[in-house]
């Protein structure tokens, strides 16, 4: 018999890995809408704070791009049956509107006007692609109670961009089957999430986490590692105590003034670092580490928690 071809071949392998490099350590400048909805206060804060990239394979960046890629045909499908569709708030300039001095931002896909069901009313529309399961949830309970993330940025969106309406418009990609939902505004809810995109953008410390390490949005979240592994987050303006968020999406410094990469001065925020406060020397702060190991902030902390674990 033929040997079998490998599962991946080295084709594949070279696409996923450019993938990958393309996107390695990338953080977003502001908190966004689609993450208002997530259920833990600490892993919006960390994100917020560039704790740590999110790390995903390159079929998993591939799986997302094909996501982005459906809203063309999105797009298409709408203006078929006769719908007005906007995918940009003016010519050049995508649909984003900014809250919380600048850190908090909200992009939609677009707005359309025309749908059968409210024809003489603009709406804001957001895309979405779904495996069997995700949609066939999404179909028995409707967006609210299957997407919450997905609902909380259409009602953030909806209060940022001036719409009273959504159509949330989503595929089945498995058989190309279609679901669209139409969403009410709801003022009250959208203020509270803002509310709570203030509350994370300025907390000086991370909150609270949201559960133990057996806990399973815990063990599924890719800051698991500094929540419960004692692991180190990056070393950058957004994780060192002299550094805060100012109004025009800005960081200010108070030892420098302005953000610099690769500071010589960078402190962790105390609450960030896997280890007790125990002296200061020369203004930097001392830790004392798990299995006693004594370490001075500005030190290597890789090395730190390497000999920490002998």
């Amino acid at each position: 018999m033929a040997a079998l071809p490998p599962a991946t071949s080295a084709t594949v392998e070279a696409i996923y890995t450019s993938y990958e490099r393309a996107r390695a350590g990338e953080h977003r400048p502001h908190l966004g809408a689609s993450l208002i909805g997530h259920d833990c206060d600490r892993f919006l804060w960390l994100t917020f704070r560039h704790a740590m990239a999110p790390k995903f394979s390159g079929r998993m960046l591939r799986l997302f791009e094909t996501g982005n890629l459906a809203e063309p045909r999105f797009v298409a499908d709408l203006r078929a049956i006769g719908c007005e569709v906007s995918e940009e708030q003016e010519p050049g300039k995508q649909w984003r509107e900014t809250a919380v001095d600048g850190h908090f931002g909200s992009a939609i896909d677009g707005a359309v006007l025309g749908l059968p069901e409210a024809p003489k009313t603009w709406h804001l529309v957001e895309m979405k692609t779904h495996n069997a399961k995700s949609f066939s949830l999404l179909v028995s309970k409707g967006v609210r109670e299957a997407k919450p993330q997905h609902y909380a940025q259409m009602v953030v969106g909806m209060e940022l961009h001036g719409f009273t309406r959504a159509l949330y418009l989503a595929v089945n990609k498995d058989n190309d089957e279609l679901y669209s939902e139409r969403i009410k505004a709801d003022p009250i809810e959208a203020a509270r999430l803002l509310e709570r995109a203030r509350r994370i953008v300025y907390a000086e410390k991370p909150p609270e986490r949201i559960g133990g390490p057996d806990w399973f949005q815990c063990k599924f979240c890719h800051f698991y590692p500094i929540c419960h592994e004692r692991q180190f987050p990056e070393r950058n303006c957004r994780t060192c105590v002299h550094s805060t968020p100012v109004s025009g999406c800005r960081w200010e410094c108070t030892i420098h003034g302005d953000i610099r990469k690769d500071c010589p001065d960078h402190q962790y925020i105390p609450e960030l670092v896997p280890g007790k406060q125990v002296d200061v020397r020369d203004g930097r702060v001392v830790y004392e580490m798990h299995g006693g190991v004594e370490w001075v902030d500005g030190g290597d902390p890789h090395a730190a928690l390497e000999e920490a674990s002998q």
